[in-house]
């Protein structure tokens, strides 16, 4: 297919369409108390989201969705737009990801007379992403969006859902997935993938339609063993912070 890249308003577009990448970003946060602002390798966790937002050469507008001043003055700070603080009802463990990507795109539509053709997800909690990741998601997904409607960053998972386990009956274990038959060697199992949050980029109005990131058509985008990580505790976040220094040499 013929790419054509045009520039509107200091930004490339690919293909002639639009992104609002949203980023968000609640107050509260059980695992981690705070985490969208506790300080990695030097900067709050959300900027590092931000930045990978900024320096895309396709995205229009990086934006932050939250209900805390805090995150928001921080979230400005570091370039992102904040037009709104989110309301209380989509503050809560029960919101869901679609209700405040919806709230958000009904409020660039309603109150700023803006539309994008895709919606962007950027979460904060996954920070590992090459300088490259957003654009080249962006350029497969348009590329081919006669046959797919979003896309999603994926990493192969080590601990293989083959020789996963639960309990039942209290003291008795068994295979979580019974169907799944269990090879002798790790490498015989065939792959498994975890969607981790390098990006979600899907076409607004397919989102809006299926209420999912994960539509009927539904493309992949492989990143490395080294960004299959996201922060959900302090070890998650420790374990980040040290890869940050391997990888990237990063104070």
């Amino acid at each position: 297919m013929k790419k054509l890249i045009e520039s509107i308003g200091g930004y490339l577009m690919f293909n002639g369409k639009t992104f609002l990448a949203i980023i968000p970003a609640r107050g509260g946060s059980k695992g981690l108390p705070g985490k969208n602002i506790k300080v990695l390798c030097g900067k709050p966790l959300i900027a590092w989201s931000i930045e990978a937002g900024l320096k895309s050469k396709y995205i229009d507008e990086v934006m932050v969705t939250t209900d805390s001043q805090e995150i928001a003055d921080i979230a400005q700070k570091y370039g992102a737009n904040v037009p709104f603080l989110r309301p209380k009802e989509l503050a809560t463990d029960t919101a869901t990801t679609f209700d405040v990507i919806k709230h958000t795109i009904s409020f660039y539509k309603e109150k700023l007379k803006k539309e994008f053709d895709y919606i962007v997800l950027l979460e904060p909690t996954s920070p590992l992403r090459e300088k490259d990741d957003i654009d080249n998601m962006i350029k497969k997904i348009v590329s081919n969006e006669t046959y797919f409607d979003s896309i999603v960053s994926i990493g192969e998972v080590h601990e293989h859902p083959s020789i996963m386990k639960k309990i039942v009956q209290q003291e008795h274990l068994e295979s979580y997935c019974k169907e799944l038959e269990m090879k002798s060697r790790r490498q015989d199992n065939h792959p498994a993938y975890f969607p981790y949050g390098v990006a979600y980029i899907v076409k607004t109005s397919t989102l809006l339609e299926e209420k999912t990131f994960y539509s009927k058509r539904n493309t992949f985008y492989k990143i490395k063993r080294y960004q299959c990580y996201e922060i959900d505790d302090i070890y998650d976040f420790l374990a980040i912070e040290n890869i940050m220094k391997y990888e990237w040499k990063v104070d």
